[in-house]
């Protein structure tokens, strides 16, 4: 559905490159909104509409949206995130769009997620490259159009630049995906499910080892995934996910059918992958 529409991700690349760099310890002694890569990103994708700060109960949750990241990452080119709902997905009230940005990154839309009713729950976990100490953030965007955020503060640097060996050459690599199921199926529960995918990923920020050239950047940029022919989840995504990008998500099966993942790159190869799904 986004391979016929300009990159929202790629403009906003490229205004917040515009931006002077801040410091890292002037972004987490501050408020998360005061960030300025993070206030173009807001007007680029919100315009002036309000978002709502979900503020954590006494549980650990927010009232629609939860963001879970490390303080600290062990790996910025492999940090894990949780994004996950605290509100079901029902006709009359569901997400519809999930946004994760990370603010000082290159690209700061880290993924743009479209789920559905079907999805059963709008709960994303993926692994993302972090360039420096940053704020990262979660927007979900109900069906009635109002805005949920939550933000955490991730001490990581150098994930997007980081050097990995020698140039590969991208014109003989083939994309690969797989799909699995993380437990049985149940009619009309939702069931997790994951996508792997055997991508480099490549940022274009990584120099080869050797020749001191910047490695081209080469990702994956859309995904699909239907079941029983209707939409699941789809995303249009960046560099800022990591290499071999992984997902887990939610569908709700109704009955016995192949769950599909399309995926195209930014050299337009398309992979697809499929997994026959039986009801217990």
């Amino acid at each position: 559905m986004y391979r016929d529409m300009p990159s929202v991700l790629s403009l906003l690349l490229v205004g917040a490159l515009s931006f002077p760099i801040l410091t890292a310890a002037a972004d987490v002694n501050s408020d998360s909104d005061a960030s300025e890569s993070w206030q173009l990103v807001r007007r680029s994708l919100f315009g002036d509409r309000t978002i709502h700060n979900d503020a954590n109960r006494r549980d650990g949750t927010g009232e629609v949206i939860n963001l879970r990241a490390p303080g600290r990452a062990q790996d910025a080119a492999v940090v894990p995130v949780a994004i996950s709902m605290s509100i079901g997905q029902t006709p009359q009230r569901f997400i519809r769009t999930v946004y994760l940005v990370i603010d000082r990154n290159p690209s700061p839309v880290a993924g743009i997620f479209n789920f559905t009713t079907d999805s059963g729950k709008a709960d994303i976990e993926t692994r993302v490259r972090v360039e420096d100490y940053t704020w990262m953030r979660a927007i979900a965007e109900m069906n009635d159009g109002s805005l949920f955020m939550s933000a955490r503060y991730v001490k990581a640097a150098g994930g997007c630049s980081a050097p990995n060996g020698s140039s590969p050459d991208f014109d003989a690599f083939t994309p690969r995906l797989k799909l699995k199921l993380d437990a049985s199926t149940t009619a009309g529960k939702p069931s997790l499910a994951q996508l792997m995918i055997q991508h480099p990923n490549s940022s274009g920020l990584a120099r080869d080892q050797l020749t001191q050239l910047y490695i081209p950047a080469y990702y994956v940029r859309t995904i699909e995934v239907t079941y029983a022919g209707k939409p699941v989840m789809s995303a249009q995504i960046d560099f800022s996910i990591s290499e071999n990008p992984n997902f887990r998500f939610w569908f709700v099966p109704h009955e016995s059918a192949e769950l599909k993942a399309v995926v195209v790159d930014t050299k337009e190869r398309q992979t697809d992958g499929a997994l026959k799904v039986e009801l217990q």
